[in-house]
């Protein structure tokens, strides 16, 4: 195993939770997952994003640093490695799109400060899929207060994603286009998405592998 750390990244509905969690049973690896259904603030803010969008993005700012820095730095040496379903920048990326300029300028000081306390993954996957998959991914699962995402708020996730990966030099990012299969459901699809993982030779900016 060439990785310690990876992370599985994707939009809303993109299906990194399961992922993670395969490969995770697969390979006995260390799972950490987002605890966002325990976050107050998330069906209030889809119902009015104006008013608690700075609670929200503020609670995840602390919930994900307290998360990751406690169970990174508790190492498991009966686990392969460590996958989480996601990362500390994702606090940025959505914060991006939800708070208001001023907000959202003051919320960055408090992300730089933490960001660069935290380990940084060996490897982080990005699953793309287009919106109209996601929207379908999610209206499936059937959280209630997701369902009036819009295909635009996803498009606009997407993109600060990409702004994101463009801006860094210091980490290994691989974009896996899952458009055409089915990781979850089918397993020669879920065996081709391994392959891309583990066995692309990834050089540090951003590496795309479509299936």
């Amino acid at each position: 195993m060439d990785y310690n750390f990876i992370v599985i990244e994707g939009n809303i509905g993109a299906g990194k939770t399961s992922l993670s969690h395969k490969i995770a049973s697969e390979f006995n690896a260390k799972l950490i997952l987002e605890q966002y259904a325990e976050n107050p603030f998330l069906p209030k803010f889809y119902k009015d994003p104006e008013k608690y969008s700075f609670p929200l993005e503020m609670s995840f700012l602390a919930d994900r640093y307290n998360q990751l820095k406690k169970e990174l730095s508790e190492r498991d040496l009966f686990k392969s490695f460590t996958i989480s379903d996601y990362y500390f920048m994702k606090s940025l990326i959505f914060s991006k799109q939800t708070l208001q300029d001023d907000e959202y300028s003051l919320y960055r000081q408090f992300f730089h400060i933490i960001y660069n306390s935290l380990p940084k993954p060996d490897l982080y996957v990005y699953l793309h899929t287009d919106a109209d998959h996601l929207l379908q991914n999610i209206k499936n699962r059937g959280r209630e207060y997701e369902q009036d995402i819009s295909a635009d708020y996803l498009r606009k996730i997407q993109e600060s994603y990409f702004d994101f990966f463009k801006q860094q030099q210091d980490l290994k990012f691989l974009i896996i286009d899952t458009n055409k299969i089915d990781f979850v459901n089918n397993e020669e699809d879920y065996r081709k998405v391994l392959n891309a993982i583990f066995q692309t030779k990834c050089k540090y900016g951003v590496n795309r592998v479509i299936l």
